[in-house]
């Protein structure tokens, strides 16, 4: 029997999500950096498109994104789960999770290319060449980093959210400063899968760069320890939920962030991907997507793509609630209520999304 093996790079977003996951479960693995021959050699021929994290397990399957890295571990070993039992919990933390892996983007990559460009270009370089000189990483830098310095636009960071998006941020970092006074995590002293949704971009991104990180460490020491206890547990498989499904109401701040700032792109997310299945068969691939529409951050109105790859994430929140009955589902419906956010479950229905091979497609 071979060994898990986490392909990827440290400063990959979801690299750092499915590792700080693996090592709090104490699954054995070994990290290996995705230079430009792990690429040719190992993910293209293994998943057919250049991504990371990529997971090879020790059975030598082939595990790509993160929340299914994840589910597949939970799968094997369910106890202690990152999923808390109650309703409430549980959804708000499934929302959560959507929430910092689609939505975070924004801030991450704002901060990321017009705080830390210099700095970022040349760990490119270095992860693509890691034995190239400084000036050599620089170059490869450069050409590697196109697609994601490209990508702001398309995110909807502009110069005109500018802003908007660093006024959002700090917002939630001063939200997140208050529930940290009392809470280790965001349901209790053990990690939940919100968690992990917020930990790629704020750990990656925000703390890891240099003039971001110093900015949270500033403003924000308590969401620091948070991202370092994340990244380094003093207590691997170990902590408990909050009992009698309590959401504390530390928590509702950042739901309500969802609500107002995400909840409209995914309504409008769901109508354009609506109107795009209702010409395609099932099987079709997914485009990544769908046009443009515009949204609305901190009052500024601005344009940014359609991206379809939230739906599949949303599934599983909505397949959660769809799920529910009696005085769990009343307990939930009163926590959305509370947050702002109950229209999530008033959304028109969308045709399915599956991901065989590895990428989207109508199930």
């Amino acid at each position: 029997m071979g060994q898990n093996t986490l392909y990827g790079g440290a400063i990959s977003l979801y690299t750092g999500k499915a590792r700080a996951y693996m090592d709090w479960k104490q699954v054995p693995y070994t990290e290996v950096l995705a230079n430009v021959d792990v690429y040719k050699g190992i993910i293209l021929p293994r998943v057919g498109w250049p991504v990371i994290p990529v997971l090879v397990t020790d059975k030598d399957e082939t595990v790509q994104d993160t929340t299914e890295i994840i589910d597949h571990f939970e799968a094997l070993d369910p106890d202690p789960s990152i999923y808390p039992s109650g309703s409430a919990q549980k959804m708000a933390a499934l929302l959560i999770e959507v929430f910092g892996d689609e939505w975070m983007k924004l801030p991450a990559m704002h901060y990321r290319w017009n705080y830390n460009e210099d700095w970022i270009l040349t760990q490119f370089g270095a992860l693509s060449a890691p034995d190239a000189s400084p000036e050599e990483q620089r170059e490869i830098g450069e050409k590697r980093a196109g697609p994601f310095r490209g990508s702001l636009p398309f995110l909807g960071v502009l110069p005109e959210t500018r802003s908007a998006i660093e006024e959002s941020y700090e917002a939630l970092l001063a939200d997140m400063s208050t529930h940290f006074e009392t809470h280790d995590y965001l349901f209790g002293s053990r990690p939940s899968i919100g968690d992990y949704g917020l930990i790629g971009p704020l750990y990656a991104h925000n703390y890891r760069d240099p003039k971001s990180g110093e900015m949270m460490k500033a403003t924000a020491p308590r969401v620091a320890r948070w991202v370092e206890r994340m990244v380094k547990s003093p207590t691997p498989r170990g902590g408990e939920f909050l009992a009698n499904d309590e959401v504390p109401d530390t928590i509702i701040p950042l739901l309500n962030r969802f609500a107002v700032e995400y909840l409209p792109v995914l309504e409008k997310t769901v109508a354009a991907f609506n109107a795009w299945a209702a010409d395609n068969a099932s099987g079709t691939e997914v485009p990544r997507a769908l046009g443009v529409h515009e949204f609305t951050l901190g009052g500024v109105t601005a344009e940014r793509a359609i991206f379809t790859f939230d739906l599949w994430m949303l599934q599983r929140p909505l397949d959660f609630y769809a799920s529910l009955k009696g005085a769990n589902k009343e307990a939930v419906d009163a926590m959305l209520e509370k947050s702002g956010l109950s229209g999530i479950t008033r959304m028109p229905a969308y045709p399915r999304i599956a991901r065989p091979n590895f990428k989207t497609a109508l199930a």
